[in-house]
């Protein structure tokens, strides 16, 4: 046999090789992605406050709120009180998934996991060269309330909640939970806003990054930035319109260039108008 025999197979092979490699390729960077600064992502869970009744069932959606930064794939991790709420599943759970996913794309990768006190979503395009931006709805969650009349919080916890596109992460995630007041009376005023502009940043001291918790009593502008102890902007979130009640952010100790800060001591400051919080943080080795 002369070497044009054996040429056309070796060929073949090497294509063949060169395909799988780039569908394994492709995989990896679907699912492994790595940090990038970007716009950013605006996700609450709405309604921000919701009224219901004891022994009854509500929704809660998961949305984006601004037209930000595109993504084409988001994991969350939302908690809540199992002695106070009941999720109740969908049959099937694809339904849980919001309109703006589901219209951008036919097919989609949908993981989703329930325990007793939290929910693990993980919600991917898997159209070519798709991806989407807010505002819209990209998942729905039902509860059932218990029958006592209480106050409760449904959370995302912001290291695990994450927004991708085409392999990188989409920094900053800005969270926005929802308060649930069970039994509120006809007649009777619910319980008031906390007054004035708060702040509280957990755990802190801190390795990994924190979590910042603000609270304001009306509606505002709201900037929030970190400053080292030169005083010297190390990190700014983006302003938003930040509506009246709680919402939090989560700083992952990094730059706006996306580098580790050193160890040591910063301040977080909230500005909202003529309204000024700060409080001190602290970063361990």
């Amino acid at each position: 046999m002369d070497g044009r025999g054996l040429r056309a197979p070796l060929v073949f092979f090497i294509r063949e090789v060169r395909v799988k490699r780039s569908f394994v390729l492709a995989l990896f960077c679907l699912f492994v992605a790595t940090p990038v600064l970007a716009a950013g992502v605006h996700v609450a869970l709405t309604p921000a406050l919701a009224e219901v009744e004891p022994d009854s069932d509500f929704t809660l959606e998961l949305t984006i709120t601004e037209a930000d930064a595109s993504f084409n794939g988001f994991d969350a991790v939302i908690e809540f009180d199992p002695a106070v709420l009941t999720f109740l599943p969908t049959a099937p759970i694809a339904l849980q998934q919001g309109d703006l996913m589901t219209g951008a794309c036919g097919n989609t990768f949908h993981r989703f996991q329930a325990a007793a006190d939290s929910l693990v979503i993980s919600d991917v395009l898997l159209c070519a060269a798709q991806s989407l931006t807010g505002p819209g709805q990209i998942y729905r969650l039902k509860f059932h309330a218990g029958p006592g009349v209480t106050t409760t919080f449904v959370r995302l916890r912001p290291p695990r909640t994450r927004f991708y596109n085409a392999g990188l992460y989409v920094l900053p995630v800005e969270t926005a939970d929802a308060e649930v007041r069970i039994g509120s009376a006809v007649g009777v005023d619910p319980p008031r806003a906390a007054t004035g502009l708060s702040l509280r940043a957990f755990p802190n001291p801190a390795r990994a990054g924190m979590t910042l918790h603000i609270a304001n009593d009306r509606d505002g502008r709201q900037s929030v930035a970190i400053y080292d102890a030169r005083g010297r902007a190390v990190r700014a979130f983006p302003a938003m319109e930040a509506a009246a009640g709680a919402r939090s952010l989560f700083w992952d100790g990094r730059d706006r260039s996306g580098r580790r800060v050193a160890a040591g001591r910063y301040l977080v400051v909230v500005q909202e108008g003529a309204r000024r919080i700060a409080e001190h943080l602290t970063l361990l080795d």
